[in-house]
């Protein structure tokens, strides 16, 4: 089941995956080729995972949870305009020896990904395994995650980046 603007609606994962491609099409193609790669490496680590996705505002979002509930959301692959990143919810609590934290509120963190293969680099790695590590709920053992569009937001920040004049 996907959602709508807070409307619950029937979706196939062939819908939902038409209405991803949708969404990343908004974006320059650099951006968009990484956000692709980005996410399926990320569905590849986590097969069981619920993705969760917004089209909001400031960010498309895809949300990597142990359930359907946002609440349950490990981490994040957020993009914009101005690129893409992996954001972890309880970031702040995470360790980090080697920096590659960015931000500095009281809970967020995130790791710019300029290419899908930051995603593998140990310091990251090690971060997503932290991440998963400290959630309260565990992913589930089996089985095949679900793709749900919880959100689209009708008006939404420019998705690709302004031209030099």
């Amino acid at each position: 089941m996907g959602t709508l603007s807070g409307k619950r609606s029937k979706t196939t994962d062939r819908s939902a995956e038409d209405q991803i491609a949708g969404f990343v099409a908004k974006f320059d193609p650099a951006n968009a080729k990484t956000i692709r790669a980005c996410r399926a490496a990320l569905r590849k680590r986590f097969p069981t995972a619920f993705e969760l996705v917004y089209d909001n505002y400031n960010f498309l979002v895809f949300g990597f949870c142990a359930s359907e509930q946002p609440s349950d959301c490990i981490l994040s692959l957020a993009a914009a305009a101005n690129g893409v990143g992996l954001s972890f919810y309880r970031g702040a609590s995470l360790p980090d020896p080697h920096k590659r934290l960015q931000g500095s509120g009281s809970q967020n963190r995130f790791v710019r990904l300029p290419e899908a293969s930051v995603l593998s680099e140990p310091p990251v790695a090690a971060l997503i395994d932290a991440a998963v590590a400290q959630s309260a709920k565990p992913m589930p053992k089996s089985g095949r995650g679900k793709t749900i569009i919880r959100s689209i937001s009708a008006k939404q920040r420019p998705r690709r980046a302004k031209s030099a004049r």
